[in-house]
């Protein structure tokens, strides 16, 4: 009969033949997700450049509080 790789071959063939009309769509919708991504990118990039521009830190107000022992951690 058949061995696995030639199963395999034939499944590889299979998928090839009926996914080809998905492959035009496929492709399109992985340009949109990449630009998406990469726009994403630039504006958290542009969001944080601002205070690291300036050089000026992030000073969260408040105060702080110490303690004498660590704290069990489970």
């Amino acid at each position: 009969m058949f061995g696995l790789s030639e199963l395999a071959v034939i499944l590889v063939v299979v998928i090839v033949v009926l996914g080809i009309k998905k492959l035009p769509e496929l492709t399109r919708s992985a340009g949109k997700a990449a630009r998406i991504f990469k726009s994403e990118a630039k504006a958290l990039k542009e969001q944080d450049s601002p205070g690291a521009a300036s050089g000026s830190e992030r000073v969260i107000p408040g105060t702080a509080v110490e303690r004498d022992e660590p704290s069990p951690r489970s």
